[in-house]
């Protein structure tokens, strides 16, 4: 709390008539208890005697009346009469104190405060901790103020502290505080709380006076003065400048202080127009709200805002109306954040945790307009305010960015579709739109008020019942209303601290909803003949209940489930630990019995509510954030229910809303006929499967392969005449929908399948038809893929021999993967292809067969020929699947076909792997090197070509490597600059080999070499090695030459010789063209170089000079470089 080291103001002027005469009679002694004795006391009784009548009076007189109302209703009011009065007046229950002083009460959200997740320095806690430690002293109550001292004890770093603290109150409520200690907190600190809990806990401890002004009253003109001086004397440095002025002001006769009748007193209580509500310093939870938003969602910022949001659903259940004042004030706060502006100038959209706190924001109002006992100018009020926050430009909408086209609120459900389409359109619905419709609603109908004020219906009844409408066949009360309206009406039943009201309507909101259940089924049942044959695709709801703004399922689940579990786990304790909320607890238990039909139970309720909830049709929203807000409540609720174990009643339950889902029709999501945007069901689905297959399999198979479609991929939706009975909505089809939650979506549908993969193992019947599910229904290839690598690890546990009809759904479902990304890209082709061929493997040899067979459809040739048929005749494949000779040659016979067929079908890529796989057959390795040669001159590039080349060699074929080298050398082309291109040592390798296999291989390439090769320094290279060794030294063939070194003045050598001389003029001019100075000495040693090739002429010498002495006339210039030239060359 910010506490202020001023003291409040008085509330209100105090005087008495006969001002000056004598003191009243029956003046007391000083240092009288607050109470007398302990039943006085009003604490504990020893011998259980009954209150007097006076402080029963005068208790109930505190809590209701202002003290100045007593004093103005009578003349004189007996000194023993206020001494119980006031007494009283100060707050009896420490639940409220709590409230004000901890963002948790009584352990409800133990260690979620913002301080630290240690529960004990919460304010509340380290009040008690200093109570207890006989911290507290000093404690004097003077009328409607309590004052004393409060001493910290010290610690390792920080001296003992002593706090001054006084606390104003009225009506049992705290009004104001102050402590010297000068923290500043939204709630009240610990030294407020020690010294609050001291008077509720030892009030018989606490000295108590009448207000200051009573005792005034009873002094005469003597006794005030001196009073006055002695004030004035124990604190003359800090009142005296005051105490001279209000002097001053008295003895002027006109001035403003005479004009005024009596004098303020701050002990005297509230005055009679003074609002009765406990104390909430505004301008720090301004501050905290502003600082919380400031640091957008860092700092556990989220989780603080969430948990004053909690503090208001606290107050409101408290019925305190400082909850719609603290709503109002963080409000103010969120309105005013700069980022609403920023985000809607940028287009960008506000952070999910951000959006979730504007979301409970409008709920909170909902809940407070809500309230069934505010007073008609209250939500006059707050009418205004949300209007004129819901007119800000800045203010978010409610699904997110986009306008929702939701009925209006109070549309109830059996009006069937609103006559006019306009009014499906509802443009800029903000998260306040609700809470301004919610001002319309009233509690006055005579129906709703004796559903939730009434125990019993067995003589009530209504004359207009004809058609049902207010009760079902057995009597149970119905009430029809737009389902989230009628839920936001629970929620604020529940909110407001009416729990037995809450309950009672949601039993009737549900029992509702069951006989609209009912009647769905038996109206689809009429029409289901016409409908199937028509085809018609059609949704109950646009506003699913499930992801609505208002969370109605939850709310009900919530509501029911709470008091059941109440109900089962016996009376639970109290904030002050007693039994009475137990026995509230105890009492909606056996009050709700009274509305249960035979055999039902609050917990069984709350799972059929879930189950109906999760199970509508309805329609994906639009927009990214009402997706997401769809998928995340339903996830929520599925975790709720998942908390509840499963008995018999409760499977009974589970079977019929199951049994019910598949045979509703348009009415479900796993009906028959599915709207093409419906939400689907995947994952509701799973939890239905995996909770009923102990108990009924064939159903819980039923469920689940009916939830597995996902008709919004279909490439064209179903047609058929939309003409629609009663209770049904069309909706036509006419844009390809933006779903954003489409890949989290596939995913559960994944899940989904996995799961009944998982369950079937061992069954081939059922997984075959999960398998054709799978199939028909996924399309995702990555989904696929999961699936076929989870059934995979399931058939290959280490703890069993192989499933092999779950080997084979496996095989099945990568076969599948493989022709559905045969044609588009993949990231993870690859790991794709490689997982097949281990998976076939495991299936045995002839699903290896199968895929060398049918690779064209499968594979492309690369992956057919170096993954695929590779690994299958790798010597690892054959010890892993312990093959025979005669399965090894079929085998080996279908890899050679394939590899033949991938040559001819792409001999680039697939030539040298087709050679490989073919070595072992001669036939077969003439046929693809006969492949080769024909692609050679058209379809392949020179390093294709190179390397079947070395290979060929690597093999002992050296001619036919030659062929294929002379062959790449037709399609290269080195320029002058290309010294480090990477086939140079391809051309230096060809060159070798002519060299190798003789003079007249030699002699045929340097033609070619000579016209591929511009590159002086690469030409030079040939032509050194090629005048170190005879041709054909070392070749393969037993052919061999004369030991004579090839001369360089005659063929091929000469012509070598030419083009590398000519090379290096052209590179020289080439490179003069655009030399800088700091490459001069490189172009030295590069002339060098050439120099050593022109020698090798027999006229190189007188060849070089004139070369030089050309590039001094033409580049005379390049002074400096020609300089460098004449140093080096002359």
């Amino acid at each position: 709390m910010a506490e202020r080291l001023q003291h409040p103001p008085a509330k209100r002027l105090c005087y008495r008539p006969g001002f000056g005469a004598a003191c009243r009679p029956g003046q007391r002694a000083a240092g009288v208890p607050c109470g007398g004795s302990a039943l006085t006391q009003g604490g504990p009784s020893r011998t259980h005697s009954p209150e007097s009548l006076l402080d029963i009076a005068a208790r109930k007189v505190a809590e209701k009346w202002p003290f100045q109302r007593v004093e103005e209703r009578f003349e004189r009011i007996p000194e023993p009469v206020q001494r119980r009065i006031v007494y009283w007046s100060f707050p009896r229950s420490e639940r409220e104190i709590c409230m004000y002083s901890s963002f948790n009460t009584g352990g409800e959200e133990s260690g979620s405060s913002g301080e630290s997740g240690d529960e004990t320095r919460l304010p509340f806690r380290r009040g008690i901790a200093l109570l207890e430690s006989g911290c507290v002293d000093n404690v004097l109550q003077v009328g409607f103020h309590l004052s004393g001292t409060v001493r910290e004890p010290a610690t390792s770093s920080e001296p003992e502290l002593v706090c001054n603290v006084s606390v104003s109150f009225d009506r049992c409520k705290i009004t104001s505080v102050t402590c010297s200690c000068g923290n500043k907190d939204i709630f009240y600190c610990a030294h407020v709380v020690a010294l609050a809990l001291y008077r509720v806990r030892k009030p018989e401890l606490v000295k108590l006076r009448l207000p200051i002004s009573e005792t005034l009253f009873q002094m005469n003109r003597d006794q005030l003065q001196k009073f006055v001086q002695y004030l004035i004397t124990v604190h003359h440095t800090e009142v005296l400048p005051t105490a001279q002025k209000l002097a001053d002001e008295i003895l002027l006769q006109n001035s403003e202080i005479n004009q005024v009748h009596g004098a303020p007193d701050p002990t005297a209580g509230a005055s009679v127009d003074d609002e009765n509500c406990w104390h909430l310093d505004e301008e720090q939870v301004q501050e905290q709200v502003k600082l919380f938003l400031s640091q957008g969602g860092y700092h556990g910022s989220g989780k603080q805002l969430n948990l004053l949001f909690c503090k208001v659903r606290e107050m409101l259940k408290m019925r305190d109306s400082n909850g719609a004042r603290m709503l109002t004030l963080i409000t103010e706060q969120f309105m005013s954040d700069p980022r609403l502006a920023l985000w809607r100038q940028q287009g960008t959209t506000m952070t999910d945790k951000y959006r979730q706190l504007w979301d409970e924001l409008g709920a909170l109002w909902m809940c407070i307009v809500l309230n069934p006992h505010c007073k008609p100018e209250q939500k006059g009020f707050w009418l205004r305010l949300l209007r004129r926050w819901n007119g800000v430009d800045v203010c978010p909408l409610e699904d997110g960015n986009h306008g929702s086209e939701l009925t209006n609120l109070t549309n109830a459900l059996p009006q069937g579709p609103p006559g006019n389409p306009d009014s499906l359109t509802r443009p800029h619905r903000t998260v306040f739109t609700r809470a301004i419709e919610a001002c319309d609603l009233h509690w006055q109908d005579p129906h709703l008020q004796h559903i939730i004020t009434e125990d019993h219906y067995a003589n009530y009844c209504y004359h207009d019942n004809l058609d049902g409408a207010l009760f079902d066949v057995h009597g149970w009360p119905l009430w029809h209303e737009h389902v989230p309206t009628a839920c936001a009406r629970v929620d604020a039943l529940r909110s407001h601290g009416y729990p037995k009201e809450a309950l009672r309507l949601a039993i009737a909101i549900v029992n509702t909803l069951q006989r609209q259940q009912q009647k769905q089924l038996e109206l689809f049942h009429m029409h289901k003949k016409e409908l199937l044959h028509r085809g018609v695709t059609s949704v109950t709801n646009l506003e699913g209940w499930v992801g609505h703004p208002l969370d109605p399922i939850g709310t009900l689940f919530s509501t029911l489930m709470e008091t059941g579990r109440a109900g089962e786990d016996g009376a639970a304790l109290d904030f002050s630990g007693s039994q009475g909320s137990g026995r509230r607890a105890d009492g909606c238990v056996a009050m709700a019995q009274r509305f249960l039909k035979e055999g039902k139970s609050l917990l069984s309720l709350a799972v059929e509510t879930a189950l109906i909830g999760l199970g509508q049709q309805r329609v994906m929203p639009d927009g990214l954030y009402a997706q997401e807000k769809v998928c995340r409540n339903e996830e929520q609720l599925l975790a709720r229910l998942q908390e509840v174990n499963l008995d018999d009643a409760l499977v009974k339950v589970f079977r019929k809303q199951a049994t019910f889902l598949l045979e509703a029709g348009p009415y479900s999501g796993l009906g028959e006929i599915l709207y093409r945007e419906s939400v689907p069901m995947h994952t509701f689905a799973k939890y239905l499967f995996t909770s009923l297959l102990p108990h009924d399999a064939e159903l819980a198979y039923r469920i689940a392969l009916r939830a597995m479609r996902l008709p919004v991929l279909e490439s064209t939706p179903p047609s058929g005449d939309l003409s629609l009975p009663h209770h049904i909505v069309s909706v036509v089809p006419n844009r390809y929908p933006r779903w954003f939650t489409l890949s989290h979506i596939e995913s559960q549908q994944c899940e989904l399948a996995s799961t009944m993969l998982t369950a079937a193992k061992g069954d081939a019947a059922k997984l075959q038809t999960v398998l054709e599910s799978i199939q028909k229904n996924i399309h995702s290839s990555s989904h696929i893929f999961k699936l076929a690598q989870d059934a995979f690890k399931i058939a290959t546990l280490m703890d069993s021999l192989p499933d092999i009809t779950l080997l084979k759904v496996s095989l099945e479902l990568g076969l599948q993967v493989m022709r559905m990304t045969l044609s588009t890209l993949n990231w993870r082709r690859r790991e794709m292809v490689r997982w097949l061929v281990t998976c076939a493997t495991e299936v045995g040899v002839f699903a290896l067969d199968s895929i060398m067979q049918n690779w064209f459809t499968l594979f492309t040739p690369t992956e057919a020929t170096s993954v695929v048929a590779s690994t299958i005749v790798s010597n690892s494949t054959i010890v892993r699947l312990r093959l025979d000779c005669h399965q090894q040659e079929n085998l080996s016979n279908s890899a050679r076909t394939l590899a033949l067929q991938c040559a001819m079908k792409d001999p680039q890529n697939c030539a040298l792997s087709a050679l490989t796989l073919c070595e072992k057959d001669h036939v077969a390795f003439e046929t693809a090197y006969q492949i080769v040669l024909d692609a050679a001159a058209t379809g392949m590039n020179y390093t294709q070509l190179f390397t079947i080349a070395r290979y060929m060699e690597h093999r002992g074929y050296p001619m036919r490597a030659y062929k294929l080298a002379t062959l790449a050398m037709t399609h290269l082309n080195l320029s002058y600059n290309q010294d480090t291109h990477p086939a140079i040592n391809d051309v230096l390798w060809a060159c070798a080999l002519s060299h190798s296999l003789g003079k007249n291989e030699l002699a045929a390439v340097i033609p070619l070499v000579v016209k591929s090769v511009k590159c002086a320094t690469v030409l030079s290279d040939i032509l050194r090695r090629c005048t170190l060794t005879t041709p054909g030294m070392v070749a393969l063939h037993s052919r061999r030459n004369s030991g004579k070194l090839m001369s360089l003045d005659k063929a091929p050598l000469r012509q070598l010789l030419d083009a590398t001389i000519g090379a290096y003029i052209n590179t020289t001019h080439s490179r003069l063209t655009h030399i800088s100075p700091r490459h001069y000495s490189e172009f030295i040693e590069f002339l060098s170089k050439a120099r050593e090739t022109f020698l090798m002429a027999h006229d190189g010498l007188i060849q070089f000079t004139h070369f030089i002495d050309n590039l001094k006339q033409i580049y005379k210039g390049k002074k400096k470089l020609m300089m460098l030239v004449r140093e080096r060359f002359g």
